[in-house]
Order: structure tokens, then sequence, then C-alpha cells
């Protein structure tokens, strides 16, 4: 079967894996797409995930018909964020990757260093343009109001991220009073 039908498009295979292992992984780098990664982070990780065995670069690069410079980056991003790791295998000299295989563990690790990160940052931001309103000539009481309000958002949101990876549990009933 040459091409296949995935949510009603029409689509060719985009390697040249079983077309098994070419949906698991085209459906969770669309998945991780959809969470701001490259797709291809979530192709090599769930090609590693299925195969439940060390893959060398080349193995993936020919599986997901990447380019060397693709491969070489995306195992640097996924090693970075801990979800694959390089191993040597014994009597051979290439590396070879497998990948994390406990999902939670995985899941908290990348929240807390992507999103635990831009909670951060936007924290900061607000609270230097609440400053800075503040200082402005005729600060507007509604305006700074808001800006608190968003700042407790932010607050709420990294107790919520730092819950969740400590956790594994999320809870956000303290929103509904803020929203």
């Amino acid at each position: 079967m040459k091409g296949y039908t995935h949510r009603e498009n029409e689509r060719e295979p985009t390697t040249s894996l079983p077309l098994w292992e070419a949906l698991v992984t085209d459906a969770v780098g669309d998945v991780i797409e959809f969470w701001g990664f490259k797709r291809n982070h979530g192709r090599v990780w769930a090609l590693l995930y299925v195969r439940g065995e060390p893959m060398t670069a080349r193995q993936i690069r020919e599986g997901l018909d990447l380019s060397k410079g693709a491969v070489s980056m995306i195992n640097r991003d996924l090693e970075h964020w801990a979800i694959v790791e390089r191993v040597r295998i014994p009597q051979q000299s290439a590396w070879h990757y497998v990948a994390e295989v406990a999902f939670m563990k995985m899941i908290t690790r990348v929240l807390k260093q992507r999103e635990g990160k831009l909670i951060s940052r936007v924290a900061t931001d607000l609270k230097d343009a609440r400053k800075l309103a503040e200082e402005a000539d005729e600060p507007d009481d509604e305006v700074l109001e808001r800006i608190e309000r968003m700042q407790r958002l932010a607050g709420l949101m990294q107790q919520a991220v730092d819950i969740f990876t400590k956790t594994s549990r999320l809870d956000v009933s303290d929103t509904r009073d803020l929203l």
C-alpha cells in the first residue's frame, strides 16, 4: 500500500518504514508539533520508543528519511531534554540512541525545563511592566489591577507546573476566581 488515509487527508508515507510504523511516528510527530515542538522531534522519539532497542543516527536517518544534520540536531535537542539517551553498544563504534520510556518522567522534565522557564520570564516581565506603569505620570488604577491579575495568574501557573512536576497531579481550581 503506497499511500494511506490519515484524518481525511491523503498522504504519502514520509519514510521507508512499514506503514504501521509510519502511522505511529507521524501521529506522535503531529502531537509534538501541536505542543510547539518540531514535528521530527516526536517522530524520532516515537521510532526509538516503538522499536524498543538502541538505534544509530544512521538507522534513524534512513528510517525517517531525514538528513544527517537534522538527525544530529534533533538527537542533541532530545538528549538535552533527557527524552533520548546516547549509549554505547559493546564492540560497536557508533553511538546508539534509546528513548525515555517513562512518560510522566519525560513530561515533567520537559514541563519544568521549557514551560517553567517561560512562565518565570512572563512573571518577571509583568512585574517590570507594573513597576513602569506605576511610575507613569498618572497611573491608571484599572490598568494596574489588570496587570496584577495577570501577575497572579502567572504565579498560579508557576505553582501548577511546580506541583505537577513534583507530584504528577494538576489542580487548577484556584484559577476560577481569578478568571
